[in-house]
């Protein structure tokens, strides 16, 4: 799961369909230039010999509006690899306290960054 929050991150869209099972995988994956990965945290995860699921949240900012992303997704092992299936994904706004950081990584509080 993390590699494929990086390949978002890092607009890598190749790693993302290779990685994505053949049964699911779209045919093409058009990345928005203008999302900008920040922040994952990973609530839970299960793992099984062939199946496995992550539960993660996802924080990113996209033309300008902070949003997040919470899904369960599902994996599926074949051989050594793990291959993402699917996912029940739900977005949301996101919007720190005043005094929280900032999560463009500024180092400075919300209020006086990207709160304004």
């Amino acid at each position: 799961m993390r590699s494929r929050y990086s390949a978002f991150a890092m607009e890598k869209s190749d790693y993302l369909l290779a990685t994505w099972h053949r049964d699911y995988r779209p045919q093409s994956l058009e990345l928005a230039a203008d999302t900008r990965w920040t922040a994952l945290s990973i609530l839970s995860t299960e793992q099984g010999d062939a199946v496995g699921r992550v539960h993660f949240v996802a924080t990113f900012c996209e033309a300008g509006e902070w949003l997040q992303l919470e899904e369960k997704s599902r994996f599926e092992k074949d051989g050594q690899r793990w291959y993402y299936l699917a996912g029940e994904a739900d977005f949301r706004p996101f919007s720190p306290g005043r005094n929280d950081p900032c999560p463009c990584g500024s180092d400075k509080k919300w209020k006086k960054c990207c709160g304004r």
